[in-house]
């Protein structure tokens, strides 16, 4: 998924909200030139909108002026301490800022509260997404091999958005938990009725408050959601320590043919394979399967990703 566009956080001035308004309404019938116009009048009467900074740097980078874009990033960046319209990433892409930024939570959140009422059509319609039965098939063929069965009396699914690996998993679970940072994501998997437990937040804090009540998991999944996530060291140790005996954990990415991670043009991030071994020991965890695959694709091209599936080293 990419972002949907800049959320409207007014100036606080009605004239340079309605210039802002204006200039999509231009950019909308492909004056991309003379919306960058009035964006300029309208950031220079509202030096601290960051809306419209970020509007004028999309205009601009269309437009192919690299460096004006840059300078309006970077003024969004400013006016914008907490990146909602994710103008850090953008300078990223554009080679301007830190490498490999990581994406806060509010931007996150917003992307996804905006996505979530046609999130399963565009996953199904254009995307052709298929995570949730790689995973299945994946875990299957993992177990399989260690003469195991499919059934996990808890299930954990990280970063759950509307449910879909839920409906996958719902069979093989005796209990099943999703977390999700976005609450139109929630609302959406709760109407579908295939979880037990439903929790809104972020994966760092809540894997922290699983593991202080103790909490433990036979299988944790993570369909599509480490491409939101620059570095992984720290969310795979703490979901080896939610990991029952003998526990799974079994996650997707996108993949490049680097060694370590990289922001793509669609502000994801891709994990090189050499970067997600290490990560994987260095969280305790054994590699159990490594499997290139097409989970999704990308204006109509397949995209280069990776389903894994690992368990604690010492078998719990």
């Amino acid at each position: 998924m990419t972002d949907t566009g800049p959320l409207f956080v007014s100036s606080g001035d009605l004239v340079s909200d309605r210039r802002y308004k204006a200039a999509v309404e231009l950019a909308a019938r492909g004056d991309f030139a003379g919306a960058a116009d009035v964006l300029t009048q309208t950031v220079e009467a509202a030096p601290g909108f960051a809306t419209a900074w970020f509007a004028l740097g999309a205009i601009r980078d269309r437009l192919g002026d690299r460096d004006a874009a840059v300078t309006a990033f970077r003024a969004a960046s400013g006016a914008d301490p907490d990146d909602y319209h994710g103008a850090r990433l953008q300078l990223a892409r554009l080679g301007a800022g830190p490498e490999i930024p990581a994406m806060t939570e509010p931007y996150l959140r917003r992307l996804f509260d905006q996505y979530a009422g046609r999130y399963d059509a565009a996953l199904i319609e254009h995307l052709h997404y298929r995570g949730p039965a790689l995973l299945r098939d994946a875990v299957t063929s993992a177990l399989q091999r260690m003469g195991r069965s499919m059934h996990f009396g808890s299930l954990l699914d990280l970063g759950c958005g509307t449910g879909r690996a839920g409906e996958v998993f719902r069979p093989f679970a005796g209990r099943l938990v999703g977390v999700d940072l976005a609450a139109a994501m929630i609302a959406r998997a709760e109407r579908k009725g295939d979880y037990d437990r439903l929790v809104v937040g972020n994966l760092a804090a809540f894997l922290s408050d699983e593991i202080a009540k103790a909490a433990k998991y036979d299988l944790v999944l993570a369909a599509d959601v480490f491409v939101y996530v620059n570095d992984l060291a720290a969310v795979l140790a703490a979901i080896a320590r939610v990991l029952a005996p003998r526990g799974v954990l079994a996650f997707t990415v996108e993949t490049h043919s680097g060694t370590g991670v990289a922001l793509l043009p669609t502000l994801r991030f891709a994990h090189g394979e050499r970067y997600l071994r290490d990560a994987i020991a260095g969280a305790g965890l054994t590699l159990l399967a490594l499997e290139h695959a097409a989970i999704r694709t990308e204006k109509g091209e397949p995209v280069n990703g990776l389903v894994l599936v690992a368990g604690l080293a010492d078998g719990g």
